[in-house]
């Protein structure tokens, strides 16, 4: 699995609830305690499980910024912008798969809210009966991943066997065999070597992995959040200083678990502030600064210095919810509904770019300006083939509810 191929690890968990604050000051609400850090000390009801603005418009931004680093690795339709815009491009395609690290954080800050009580995740019995079944919460996390994943898969596959005849070029993928197909459709096409049907489909593949460890850490520490906050630092620490400098190892979780774990820190920072545990915040704050640091100093890592000033901001934005004219400003230019359509946005996005480049290289194969409008073109298929797979695969229940509500508030 080359770097180069990087997604994003956008988190399909349901978003855990941050309120909206007022345009004008609020005073804090009266913290409540908790004896585990892990859980909430009060259930959300349903009407309160809203998505978080904040988090929404990040994923939004990190996805448009993977598609655009996709547009800009596989060209053809780059190869003729590129001498035009030099920078832009150079830098999508060096540093726009750098998102994966912001993706990566947010699914670990998803992954502990979405454990907590009344999240759709929570084996409701108490904080050591929440882990006590790994295996039903891993269950569940696959069949939210899974479903859309194949649904695009299977696209990305006759839109390049439509493509191949008449289409040649680096970025359309060979013909699929049978092992390959299976191999991708089981998640192990990069532990066993063989070439990518589609642009980033071994993330999928690490977000269960990483999901799964996450789980097993939690199984492990249950009855003890220092146990619990002991497990994950080891292991995140063994990420951040020692496998994560290796990249013949990125395509295990080991790899990638020092920023999905600093995402799990801050949630459980945020948590403890909430509940009053301001002990507990501040030593784990100082953990979370401390495993940034040590893999600075061993190694200096931009993605890892991404993952660590990222983690630092949740803390921040989910401590201090934005006004509700900034949540209408993110709405109206459409960053809430494309963060909450970012996993499907991804899953499909290759396919179109492998559509629309061979298009515009066909009827305009060296105007800079065709290729150009061709590239944003592509951008914005992306997204409306995203909402469309979001809608009748993804999130279906989600979406038709929702117009259900519009009609009743209408009428």
């Amino acid at each position: 699995m080359g770097c180069t191929c990087i997604w994003c690890g956008l988190d399909v968990s349901a978003t855990p609830v941050v309120p909206v604050a007022p345009d004008t000051p609020n005073a804090p609400d009266a913290p409540t305690h908790s004896a585990n850090l892990l859980v909430p000390a009060t259930i959300p009801s349903r009407s309160q499980t809203a998505r978080q603005p904040a988090l929404d418009a990040i994923k939004a931004v990190a996805c448009l910024t993977i598609v655009c680093h996709h547009l800009a690795l596989y060209g053809p339709m780059s190869d003729v912008v590129q001498p035009h815009a030099p920078q832009l491009i150079g830098w999508l395609y060096d540093y726009g798969r750098m998102a994966v690290q912001v993706f990566l954080v947010l699914a670990g800050f998803l992954a502990a809210a979405g454990l907590a009580p009344g999240s759709p995740l929570h084996n409701p019995g108490g904080s050591a009966a929440a882990f006590a079944q790994p295996g039903r919460l891993l269950i569940k996390r696959c069949q939210r991943l899974v479903l859309p994943y194949l649904v695009a898969l299977a696209f990305s596959v006759v839109v390049a066997t439509l493509l191949r005849p008449w289409f040649a070029h680096d970025s359309l993928p060979g013909a699929a065999g049978w092992a390959q197909l299976l191999a991708h459709a089981l998640l192990l096409q990069d532990v066993l070597g063989i070439e990518a049907l589609s642009a980033g489909v071994w993330y999928v593949a690490i977000d269960l992995q990483l999901f799964a460890l996450a789980l097993l850490l939690l199984h492990t520490g249950r009855r003890s959040r220092r146990l619990t906050l002991a497990l994950v630092a080891v292991v995140a620490a063994a990420s951040l200083l020692l496998f994560n400098r290796h990249s013949a190892l990125d395509a295990s979780a080991l790899y990638f678990f020092g920023s999905y774990a600093l995402g799990l820190l801050a949630y459980w920072v945020v948590h403890a502030v909430r509940t009053g545990q301001r002990q507990a915040a501040g030593l784990t704050l100082l953990l979370m600064a401390g495993l940034i640091a040590a893999a600075m100093l061993v190694e200096f890592r931009l993605r890892i210095a991404l993952a660590g000033i990222t983690a630092l901001c949740l803390v921040v934005l989910a401590l201090r919810p934005p006004s509700a004219s900034s949540v209408r400003w993110l709405q109206r230019v459409g960053l809430l509904k494309i963060g909450e359509m970012s996993y499907s946005i991804f899953l499909i996005h290759f396919p179109v770019v492998l559509l629309v480049s061979a298009l515009v290289s066909r009827l305009w194969p060296v105007q800079p300006l065709a290729n150009a409008l061709g590239m944003l073109a592509a951008l914005a298929l992306s997204v409306l083939a995203g909402a469309v797979l979001w809608r009748l695969v993804e999130s279906p229940r989600a979406f038709w509810r929702r117009r259900q509500e519009a009609r009743a508030a209408a009428a």
